[in-house]
């Protein structure tokens, strides 16, 4: 738990990686005391669940901490070691540029993030963002609230269309406009497609028609990975010492997205949206049988780019 007393050694022990990870926040003036924070690894999803338990917020850092030592109730969120800048393997050169990067039906709902406990998935979320210099990696603007713009992490995979697995190659920082761009058929549905096709042109300098061929090259790639079953190689997160969860296999990714399509006819919530596709190289084996897409929101998302 957290400890009054000097830390140990002993980094197995929760306490001692809070301690062991404090920062200094000192203030601008000249003389000012120095403040010491006992950081912590809170994932957005358990925000109010830590509040509740006497986590505080530094509006500066961006990062829940404990007010003081000792609180056990937050001794879940101890502090990690930070992750390194570049993961091992990772190639921070793949699919720099604004482009549209649509899932296939195979992977929706099944992302790095279903495979990742919260805490680490904090942790790389704030590595990433930190990395980027706090500003999207695609056109450089930066989170603000007063016009819903948002830092995310968005996966980059180099996809072996032989073997049908998906490598991810690279974790990058965009702002909410590239990232909806980036996943345009989700735009489409949940009535933002003006706005991600504006951006889209504002951003890459194309023309309107060619905007328009770029999306519509999109989606007939999409169609391609949608007729395959893909299995996730996630091996730069182990090689930080992430545990990894035994992710779904090809089928029941596919199984998984049938079901909760099949749930009810919203829309899904962004957060819920996840695994991208890249370019084919060469054409895959089809899948036999697709599951049963009986609902109103799966038609909505297809109508459009299959007509």
């Amino acid at each position: 738990m957290f400890a009054s007393s000097p830390a140990s050694d002993d980094m197995s022990d929760p306490a001692t990686r809070v301690l062991r990870c404090r920062d200094e926040v000192k203030s601008a003036s000249w003389g000012a005391a120095v403040v010491e924070r006992l950081w912590l690894d809170v994932a957005y999803a358990e925000k109010d669940l830590a509040k509740e338990q006497g986590a505080r917020w530094d509006p500066t850092a961006k990062r829940w901490y404990a007010p003081r030592a000792g609180i056990e109730e937050l001794a879940r969120w101890a502090a990690r070691p930070e992750i390194p800048d570049v993961l091992p393997g990772e190639d921070r050169t793949l699919g720099d540029g604004l482009f549209v990067d649509l899932i296939p039906d195979t992977c929706w709902f099944t992302n790095v993030r279903s495979c990742v406990e919260p805490g680490d998935w904090e942790r790389l979320r704030r590595t990433i963002t930190r990395r980027a210099g706090m500003k999207c990696e695609i056109c450089g603007a930066e989170a603000d609230r007063h016009v819903d713009r948002w830092l995310e992490v968005h996966e980059r995979w180099d996809y072996d269309w032989i073997a049908r697995t998906q490598r991810l190659a690279r974790l990058i920082c965009l702002c909410t406009d590239c990232h909806r761009v980036t996943h345009y058929g989700f735009a489409q549905v949940t009535g933002k497609e003006r706005e991600a096709f504006d951006h889209l042109v504002t951003v890459t300098g194309k023309t309107p028609a060619q905007a328009r061929r770029h999306i519509d090259d999109a989606f007939v790639v999409w169609r391609r990975a949608s007729g395959l079953v893909w299995d996730l190689d996630l091996d730069i997160l182990t090689g930080v010492g992430i545990s990894v969860r035994r992710p779904p296999s090809a089928v029941e990714r596919r199984e998984i997205a049938a079901r909760s399509l099949d749930d009810d006819g919203s829309t899904p919530s962004r957060r819920d949206s996840g695994c991208e596709a890249d370019e084919p190289q060469t054409p895959g084996r089809a899948i036999a049988a697709s599951p049963r897409r009986n609902t109103k929101w799966y038609h909505r998302v297809t109508s459009w780019w299959t007509a």
